[in-house]
């Protein structure tokens, strides 16, 4: 079962997920996307292992997340955005490759027998992007939330900590 979660940037996406998934088990799995870029997201990693308590289980993976999801589980993945970005980057910043493995990995994680809470950000309803690199990229994670929302059972859009349930 999939339950997606979306929303801007600092909307309670992630706090949210994290409620959802303690509401579910006792012993959630926490899956990060991220590659640590900066000193700057180095603490924003941290303060999220900060929030969580004892009893999450913390897995890494940059890419291929549908081979690291335990079965029978609860497992957040934090976050579309930062597996997207890790995907364009290796795919030199080709949309359609991207796409096609970002929605293999989709498919592939809705056949696992486990409650999967993913988060994404909702990128395209903000400032039109500058460049031709970050409007590609924006498209891309469209049609990626598309795709995930399409797949989850349950879907739901958070605005200023308040969650408003799509389906």
């Amino acid at each position: 079962m999939i339950y997606y979660i979306t929303g801007g940037e600092r909307s309670g996406k992630s706090s949210y997920a994290q409620k959802l998934a303690e509401n579910l088990t006792t012993t959630p799995y926490y899956l990060a996307t991220s590659r640590i870029w900066d000193k700057d997201f180095s603490i924003r990693v941290e303060r999220h292992k900060a929030e969580r308590n004892e009893y999450w289980n913390t897995i890494e993976e940059e890419k291929f997340i549908s081979k690291v999801i335990p079965v029978n589980e609860v497992i957040v993945i934090d976050c579309v955005t930062l597996w997207l970005t890790n995907l364009y980057i290796d795919f030199d910043n080709n949309v359609e490759k991207a796409l096609e493995f970002a929605k293999n990995e989709i498919e592939a994680i809705s056949k696992i027998n486990s409650k999967i809470i993913i988060i994404s950000n909702e990128i395209g309803m903000g400032v039109h992007a500058q460049t031709h690199i970050a409007r590609k990229f924006t498209e891309l994670q469209g049609w990626v939330n598309q795709f995930i929302a399409k797949k989850a059972s349950e879907a739901t859009f958070l605005v200023s900590g308040i969650p408003i349930k799509l389906k």
